[in-house]
């Protein structure tokens, strides 16, 4: 299957890295080594001039008023658009105005939908999103958890998963044969719906039986200063870091590192951390919240655990690294449930959808 017409993608990139930032990045890289013409609208360009970022309200219409007029002029220059899609204010702004500058302009406009929170969402503003929704061509979500949640407000749409590079992502052979130590991961925004306070409660509570584990947090966030100081608190400073963001490559190595990873998460869609690990070859203990039990299942491709219980968490990270055999079966069936994410099988999904939208006369900028 191929696209032979021009492809507009609207939606943010990194950073910060992780999220739809990344799967805007990814499918703007992969289409263009397909062949395929694209022409991105990033929602969140930096401030032209910079100091504008300082002040609150205005600030938004020196982001917002130049990218309405660039989605009009992608409207008249492209067969499809592709719209990464947010929940909130999002929406509103950004995603909004695309569906009905494409109905206006008779551009067909893929939703991608891909907010964690749309059950929240949706329960106190459907009213309000279903009339751009039914202005869409198409709308397209990446997990049978928000299927569903669309299900419940009346809405029908097309699951097309997350892209995850398993050429990046890969086990690693013969790793920590030289280390005494266990190292546990975490690859979360330092934020209050994370729920890391319960994943560094849960690490105390173990390692009074496994005094080996270490606990190693790749993000930032208004958080950082307060974990801290549970951290000191709990006095593990010896055995926790906060190894801060990390760019891509460096963040390859940090899975590669690990032991197993910890999703303490209190939210959550279809986390790309829970993937890239199961891809790394890296056992999974996580909440059983929102998209997940959608991706992985409990004791075949993840340990899971209830939400903000921290000796559940620490049972089942002292079960994981109890039984060798449990460890390599998780690693085993993980491997083989994300081989749909990879590329060469969700891109004929995604072409495939654009080419039967986008058989229309090409047109110039109107």
């Amino acid at each position: 299957m191929s696209f032979n017409g021009k492809l507009g993608i609207v939606g943010p990139l990194p950073p910060p890295a992780g999220g739809m930032a990344t799967q805007t990045q990814q499918l703007v890289d992969l289409m263009r080594k397909e062949g395929v013409d694209v022409t991105l609208v990033q929602i969140n360009k930096p401030y032209r001039p910079a100091w504008v970022s300082k002040l609150k309200g205005i600030r938004a219409l020196f982001r917002l008023l130049p990218y309405l007029w660039q989605v009009w002029r992608l409207a008249g220059q492209v067969n499809v658009i592709h719209l990464m899609a947010n929940s909130g204010w999002s929406w509103q702004l950004f995603s909004t105005p695309v569906v009905w500058i494409g109905w206006l302009r008779k551009t067909p406009v893929i939703v991608n939908y891909r907010g964690g929170e749309a059950q929240q969402y949706f329960a106190s503003s459907f009213s309000r999103v279903k009339p751009t929704l039914d202005k869409a061509t198409a709308v397209v979500v990446p997990s049978g958890y928000l299927k569903q949640v669309f299900a419940g407000f009346g809405a029908e749409v097309e699951i097309i998963p997350n892209i995850i590079n398993l050429d990046r992502f890969k086990p690693v052979d013969g790793k920590h044969n030289n280390s005494a130590n266990i190292t546990l991961i975490i690859t979360r925004n330092l934020e209050p719906i994370y729920g890391i306070e319960t994943a560094i409660r849960a690490v105390a509570i173990a390692r009074q039986t496994l005094p080996e584990l270490r606990l190693a947090i790749a993000g930032s966030g208004p958080q950082r200063q307060e974990l801290e100081v549970l951290v000191s608190t709990l006095g593990l400073d010896d055995c926790v870091e906060f190894a801060g963001r990390l760019d891509a490559s460096r963040i390859t190595e940090f899975y590669n590192s690990a032991d197993a990873m910890l999703n303490p998460t209190t939210v959550d869609n279809m986390p790309n951390s829970v993937l890239e690990a199961l891809a790394s070859g890296v056992p999974v203990v996580t909440t059983d919240v929102g998209g997940i039990p959608y991706i992985v299942e409990h004791e075949k491709t993840a340990l899971m655990v209830p939400v903000a219980d921290e000796n559940a968490m620490a049972d089942q990270i002292l079960r994981l690294f109890d039984s060798g055999e449990l460890r390599q079966s998780l690693v085993t069936n993980g491997l083989a449930s994300v081989q749909p994410y990879g590329w060469p099988i969700v891109k004929h999904q995604w072409l495939e959808l654009y080419s039967s939208l986008g058989q229309r006369d090409q047109r110039g900028v109107a």
